[in-house]
């Protein structure tokens, strides 16, 4: 009898990962896809803005020349926070 028992809790757990799989899968074929959508987020849009400032600093590190003992002075462009 307590053979069962290892028999049950041994196959519960595949058993209801197939369920929850299946049930996922199911739900998934109801919702209409998402194609006609536009692909713009609010993280491309944040890339984009850190593309910029990225292109900004490179232009300010070459806009700075040494001054005596080697040390850089400021740049010319600040960039804005």
């Amino acid at each position: 009898m307590p053979e069962i028992f290892y028999a049950a809790a041994l196959l519960a757990c595949p058993v209801g990962m197939g369920v929850m799989m299946w049930f996922m899968m199911r739900g998934m074929k109801s919702q209409p896809p998402e194609q006609d959508q536009p692909k713009h987020t609010s993280a491309d849009a944040e890339l984009t803005q850190l593309r910029a400032e990225m292109d900004q600093l490179r232009a300010a590190q070459r806009d700075v020349r040494p001054t005596t003992a080697g040390s850089p002075t400021t740049p010319a462009v600040e960039t804005p926070r």
